[in-house]
């Protein structure tokens, strides 16, 4: 969006509803794919003809599967058909949720029961010691998923070279169990020491379980992360066990749900690392599902640099997109470089350690419903908290008094009073101005204008951080990448982060709001594997580094087996994780195609390692930490209807409006107002300018 003159440009677009009155056709079969939100249950439809349809309704938090059924029956009545009909000729049905995520956060998680080695019963509560913010020394770690009484040591023992120390004494998880049933245990997490080595004993005590209890929700930490790191694998297994049995349950009854209904193919859901899995697949490990939702943005972001790489962007650039997806109280930064996510192992889930694959996205507390005030010393805050959909910013009308970034906006004349949302929602000016100025702009001394201004400079200011944290501090260099501005808030800001950044090019995309619900249609299926493999690169053995390889090759064949996929059709990836000698962190590096050399894996180290910090050890030892295969198939992309050029070239004529907006440096000026949904290719707008 061409902008200049200190322009302010927002490109919004409102949610598809097509009425009972003005029906459309659909050309069979397409896809659908729905996304569950805290606030907002989003659906994507494309049709075999590249027609698409938005549909957004209200999440139902106590039962999430309501929202997806509301949002099917709202798309039925709006195409004018049965949802039977609407899920028969469904022939991919993609979901991603917020749920495992909100279970956590909400401290809903089942009661779980702990088996670990004779002597480590603590380790889960000693954690490593690190905080996540080593400044902060007053704030508590989050409760143990598993107080002490719960969890309980059992003889027998791998040493260090994976070889039985002392076998499994099975009496201790007898009493165990017996202690557990009295307790009400719901799920039991198995993780013993060296299991990575070798997981013979946590499979022994699983199958041991399973003849007790049939029904028991069981999970081994070496199937999940067969990993070193006692208390990361612990912790993960303990995650993993406190979420399997709401989330397995409420995935298969929203699958047999929708198959009663008439959806003929499996449901598949979006993983943490941002790509689609079975029902059946994932619900051994639904620790998967905990970025479900922001994941699927991976998707989206393959699919718009097909369309930006076409545009002038010099080919050294292609490939090379920020995704800054801003809701209502937070924002999603998602880097993508030469066509490639980053994917990390390690994240924090409301204080709990979980290790399992997942891209490299970082959320800030930061939306269009963040909070503005001035503290004890002051000095301007806004958010991190939010005032929700419920009550609201002022401007809704729903009882919120507290000043938001939409109110802001809203009295910057950036936002336009009146109906939105086919009328279920009206923004009041008068609300938002007094609210900012009775809570920001008396306070301060300033006036509302100028109030509203720094709420919106310190929020972007607070964007601009969280891009830069995911861009410089990882060696990228932003002015190389497109800002993709998404999410219900994230076009408003686009440009002057982008500005910030010194991004030459920001891409707002139509359905900006239904970022991920779209990246879902466009999202491969995807396993990952991985297994502890260590050594100096110098003397590894090539014989070795293939035969691990090809045993993950192997499983993740088979995955995608079940998965439906030949292999044929599977790209099969592998990598290599490697540090210096001395380092606790490695280094990811992709392996060429063919047989492994440790000359390759050196070079492709130090050209890393060098983009990462920015220097090497010349001669440095290297160590080998991991072996990775990561197995993708395509689901079939859809083909969105393309735009005429010479029927865009047509449609140009005025803006739709004029108002007066807010512009820093400026004041009031009297701006030409675009109406978004009359754009299309070919269009150009000189600023100062609103796409509305």
């Amino acid at each position: 969006m061409p902008s200049n003159n200190g322009a302010f440009a927002a490109a919004r677009k409102h949610v598809m509803d097509i009425t009972s009155t003005n029906r459309t056709s659909l050309a069979a079969p397409w896809r659908i794919g729905i996304d569950v939100g805290g606030t907002f249950t989003d659906l994507v439809l494309i049709d075999s003809a590249g027609k698409s349809l938005v549909v957004k309704v209200a999440s139902v938090p106590v039962d999430p599967s309501q929202g997806v059924i509301d949002a099917l029956e709202r798309l039925a009545g709006n195409v004018g058909c049965r949802i039977g009909d609407v899920l028969r000729n469904c022939v991919l049905f993609v979901h991603g949720s917020t749920v495992a995520t909100n279970r956590m956060l909400e401290g809903k998680a089942a009661k779980v029961g702990l088996l670990t080695t004779e002597g480590f019963r603590d380790a889960l509560e000693i954690r490593r010691g690190l905080r996540e913010d080593q400044w902060n020394h007053r704030k508590p770690y989050a409760p143990v998923l598993v107080p002490r009484y719960l969890r309980s040591g059992v003889g027998g023992r791998i040493d260090k070279d994976g070889r039985e120390h002392s076998p499994l004494v099975v009496a201790d998880i007898d009493r165990a169990l017996d202690a557990f049933a009295r307790e009400g245990v719901e799920a039991i997490a198995v993780a013993f020491f060296n299991s990575f080595l070798d997981d013979r004993h946590e499979q022994q005590a699983a199958a041991h379980i399973r003849q007790r209890r049939s029904d028991a929700w069981i999970t081994t930490s070496a199937a999940l992360s067969p990993m070193m790191g006692e208390y990361e694998r612990t912790s993960t297994a303990v995650v993993n066990a406190a979420l399997a049995p709401s989330i397995v349950a409420y995935l298969r009854n929203l699958d047999r749900a929708l198959s009663d209904l008439g959806l003929t193919k499996p449901m598949l859901l979006i993983q943490s690392n941002g790509g689609a899995i079975s029902v059946e697949q994932v619900s051994p490990r639904p620790v998967n599902l905990l970025l479900s939702g922001p994941a699927a943005a991976v998707g989206a972001l393959d699919y718009y640099r097909q369309a930006i790489d076409r545009a002038d962007v010099p080919p050294e650039d292609r490939g090379n997109l920020i995704s800054m997806e801003i809701g209502g109280t937070s924002c999603d930064v998602l880097l993508m470089s030469k066509g490639e996510v980053a994917t990390k192992d390690d994240f924090m889930i409301a204080g709990y350690h979980v290790s399992t694959p997942s891209i490299d996205i970082h959320t800030i507390g930061a939306g269009g419903g963040s909070i503005a005030g001035v503290d004890t010393a002051g000095m301007l805050f806004v958010g991190p908290k939010g005032a929700g959909a419920v009550p609201g910013p002022a401007c809704y009308g729903r009882g919120g008094k507290e000043p938001t970034v939409t109110d802001a906006q809203l009295v910057l004349g950036r936002l336009r009073p009146g109906t939105y949302a086919a009328g279920e929602l009206t923004l009041d000016h008068a609300a938002a101005w007094t609210a900012i100025e009775a809570r920001v702009a008396r306070p301060l001394g300033l006036s509302v204008e100028e109030a509203a201004a720094g709420i919106v400079r310190v929020l972007e200011q607070n964007l601009l951080h969280a891009v830069e944290y995911m861009s410089i501090e990882r060696g990228h260099a932003p002015r190389r990448f497109t800002l993709v501005a998404a999410g219900g808030a994230g076009p408003m800001h686009g440009a002057n982060v982008a500005r910030g950044l010194g991004c030459h090019r920001v891409y707002v995309p139509r359905d900006a709001g239904a970022l991920c619900a779209i990246g879902m249609l466009h999202s491969d299926v995807r396993q990952d594997f991985q297994c502890f493999f260590r050594g100096n690169l110098d003397q590894i053995t090539l014989a070795d580094v293939d035969r691990e390889l090809g045993k993950l090759t192997e499983q993740a064949h088979a995955a995608m087996r079940a998965e439906g996929f030949d292999a044929d059709k599977v790209i099969i990836e592998r990598a290599i994780d490697l540090h210096y000698r001395g380092q606790l962190w490695s280094v990811r590096v992709p392996l060429a195609a063919g047989r492994f050399t440790s000359a390759d894996a050196r070079q492709r180290f130090k050209d890393e390692y060098r983009r990462l910090y920015g220097h090497v050890q010349p001669d440095g030892a290297i160590l080998a930490a991991a072996l990775r295969v990561v197995a993708r198939a395509a689901t079939g992309t859809p083909r969105l209807a393309a735009a005429d050029p010479r029927v865009s070239a047509a449609m140009a004529g005025a803006p739709s409006a004029t108002r007066r907006v807010w512009h820093e440096g400026n004041g009031w000026l009297e701006t030409a107002v675009w109406d978004g949904a009359a754009l299309s290719v070919g269009h150009s707008v000189d600023g100062p300018a609103v796409i509305d």
